[in-house]
């Protein structure tokens, strides 16, 4: 017997979720367009999107899941407004994107999944098999969303709901389970002929609509770039340090964005949405964990955070970061030294050429002295 979707949307409802579609569990339509997206290497080092795996999974979801009939879908919202605009434009603070301003979205959302998962097999009297997944599965998750009903896919390719906007959360089940009622996917589009968010962007990530190209993204390399970041692209980083809400914020449709009722998504400090670039560069592995514990800013550690936050100094071009950029210059991190070594080059001019000579002197990073010898060159 088929279970009741309308009985599954009521209790995602009372589960705190703002949005839920139910879907078959069938492969996705845009597969052929992702497949052709890992062939053009647009994925960057994210080597684990092209695993042979990780693909076989996403043409049969029966590989994730034996006897996979559906797919939950819903959506959190995160949207929160922050009262001092000012401090998000000020280039002497590191901007952090809006989803990670509060708690990390893994654990919130990921244990009311479960409750929701755990109720499913409850309600079914069958404990069937099921799967939750928050941003970890080999799912295209946004476009499931848009076959659940959930909304359309926007030419930045972000998944938007024409009355709520982009900034909700996405988690799925699946599920063993069978349903009285599946949604009707929602229209492919609604962008009509704008292209605000395409306009928008500073490093030209989308070399056509709906498509992004990781290798030229600031959320990607702010977050999923574990090591050097190309010098061509860091001036139009702004001072984001942590993602980048910036082709998410062109959307028309994201006037309509819902205020968060979820209190751990809300920002309780400024710190915590967009911390003084002095203090980032000067943190500790300590002082950064506890900073930023429980955040999705934590999962990518110290180093990385340094590493973004010179380039943003660099943007900065302030006296008040040079002494601590030249401090870095002896840090123990290879990626950290060559980066700030840049943000040095651009504050400084010709007056750092003397201390990069003598960071390429005693260097033994190859990455670092071909680096520094770019600048000097």
């Amino acid at each position: 017997m088929a279970l009741s979707a309308a009985a599954v949307k009521r209790k995602a409802k009372a589960l705190g979720f703002n949005l839920c579609g139910i879907t078959a569990a069938l492969p996705s339509p845009t597969l052929s367009a992702y497949l052709r997206w890992i062939d053009r290497g647009m994925h960057g080092a994210m080597g684990y999107m092209a695993r042979a795996d990780r693909i076989q999974r996403r043409q049969d979801l029966s590989k994730i899941l034996p006897g996979a009939k559906s797919l939950i879908v819903v959506g959190l919202d995160y949207h929160a407004r922050f009262a001092d605009e000012a401090a998000l434009r000020d280039p002497a603070r590191g901007r952090i994107a809006a989803y990670a301003w509060g708690l990390d979205y893994h654990n919130v959302l990921g244990l009311r999944l479960q409750q929701l998962a755990d109720w499913l097999a409850s309600a079914s009297r069958l404990q069937p098999q099921q799967r939750v997944y928050v941003d970890t599965g080999a799912l295209l998750e946004r476009s499931h969303a848009q076959q659940a009903g959930m909304g359309f896919i926007g030419k930045n390719t972000m998944l938007i709901h024409p009355r709520r906007g982009g900034s909700f959360f996405i988690g799925e089940i699946i599920s063993a389970l069978e349903f009285d009622d599946y949604d009707k996917p929602h229209r492919e589009t609604m962008c009509g002929s704008c292209t605000r968010c395409l306009a928008a962007c500073p490093t030209d990530a989308f070399p056509k609509p709906y498509v992004l190209d990781a290798r030229r993204c600031i959320s990607y390399h702010t977050i999923e770039n574990k090591g050097w970041i190309e010098r061509e692209l860091r001036a139009g980083f702004g001072n984001w340090i942590f993602g980048c809400d910036i082709c998410l914020d062109a959307c028309p449709f994201q006037r309509f964005a819902q205020e968060t009722n979820e209190v751990a998504f809300l920002p309780f400090e400024v710190e915590r949405v967009a911390p003084l670039l002095i203090d980032i560069l000067m943190a500790s592995e300590e002082s950064f964990r506890a900073q930023f514990r429980r955040t999705p800013l934590e999962r990518i550690g110290r180093e990385r955070i340094v590493r973004n936050a010179c380039i943003a100094a660099g943007n900065w071009r302030s006296e008040v970061a040079i002494p601590h950029l030249i401090q870095l210059l002896f840090d123990g991190s290879a990626l950290v030294r060559g980066h700030a070594a840049w943000a040095l080059w651009r504050t400084m001019g010709l007056d750092s050429v003397k201390l990069l000579t003598d960071l390429y002197q005693r260097e033994e990073d190859t990455r670092v002295r071909d680096e520094v010898a770019a600048l000097l060159a």
